[in-house]
């Protein structure tokens, strides 16, 4: 048995601040979305009309809001500027407030948010080490009732959650290579990686690692979440769907440019140098069964979970189109 299709909207708190983004995680529910994923961002990819609201909070704030979609982070980084313990609490709590709905995705972090506080940022190999250490502490503090812990990162003497749901928060992993996606399938409940890399990147390393994982474990691939978040730019004014892609230029930065800064205006200013390339990151379309043409591909591989991605600041228009003219169609396809 495999799990059921599922299309979520990715609430970006790097662009809105979070009363509007309550507004759209409510407008996603009514216009037929399955998930709303909040960034989790301490500081924003631009300064200028950028936003940071605190993720945990903004969860807790949807839940009271929505009555049933389901609710995660995209990604939280529980290794440096949160303790995992603190991670622990946080999502025993928003699990007690919301059986069922909560899911805690987690990955290995950008300094883009961390640099702010004065963490040296280490190399991949520790950043993924601490993860792992990371949800291994969270998963015994869900599960245990006193833990004491001693790992090389992180320590915990005679800890509890004491608010936590009968049914454990899922854990997705997001992985941008074969190695943490391996690790997803081995130890999480779901995988997360983001579109426009390169067909190959997906088919031949990510999906297959995962399942490889997942069976090196005992498990079923088929009954582990594989989701997307994909950059879509879709609209039924074509010029309007171009423009809107500019404010998310940074995402066109090559990662070796990206990966030492960690102040929104350089990043900004970097980011206006690759305007005009801006929109190959995106899925650009004006035209409903062109666009599910652009999709089909990452659907036809086994993504069960598709998160949407909307650049542009009319938000609101986006849901209803979607909703109206997306949706459905993919959902007679694949559902």
């Amino acid at each position: 048995m495999t799990l059921p299709l599922r299309l979520g909207y990715k609430a970006s708190a790097e662009q809105f601040g979070p009363r509007e983004l309550l507004d759209f995680a409510l407008a996603a529910e009514q216009c037929g979305f399955d998930s709303v994923f909040v960034s989790d961002h301490f500081q924003p990819w631009r300064h200028s009309d950028g936003h940071a609201p605190f993720a945990f909070s903004w969860l807790a704030a949807a839940g009271e809001r929505t009555s049933q979609i389901l609710l995660g982070t995209s990604v939280n980084t529980p290794t440096f500027r949160y303790h995992p313990a603190i991670v622990a609490q946080a999502f025993g709590t928003l699990g007690a407030l919301f059986p069922e709905r909560m899911i805690l995705g987690v990955g290995t972090g950008e300094h883009l948010n961390e640099g702010a506080l004065g963490i040296v940022w280490p190399d991949n190999r520790e950043r993924f080490a601490r993860l792992r250490e990371a949800v291994r502490l969270i998963r015994q503090l869900w599960s245990e009732q006193s833990v004491t812990f001693d790992g090389e990162y992180y320590h915990t003497r005679n800890a509890t959650i004491y608010d936590r749901p009968e049914e454990q928060v899922p854990i997705y992993v997001g992985a941008g290579g074969p190695q943490v996606a391996k690790y997803a399938g081995r130890a999480a409940d779901g995988l997360i990686c983001t579109s426009g890399k390169g067909m190959e990147l997906y088919s031949q390393q990510l999906l297959p690692s995962f399942s490889d994982g997942a069976k090196e474990s005992g498990r079923d691939p088929g009954q582990l979440d594989k989701m997307i978040e994909v950059k879509v730019s879709y609209d039924t004014d074509r010029r309007r769907a171009m423009e809107d892609t500019k404010i998310w230029a940074a995402l066109a930065l090559p990662a070796e440019t990206k990966a030492g800064v960690d102040d929104p205006r350089e990043m900004e200013q970097l980011a206006k140098t690759v305007e005009d390339v801006a929109h190959r990151r995106w899925l650009v379309a004006s035209d409903p069964e062109e666009h599910i043409e652009q999709l089909r591909p990452y659907l036809d591989l086994g993504f069960n979970h598709l998160v949407f991605h909307a650049p542009g600041d009319g938000q609101a228009r986006f849901l209803e189109l979607y909703g109206a003219q997306i949706l459905p169609r993919i959902r007679k396809q694949w559902a």
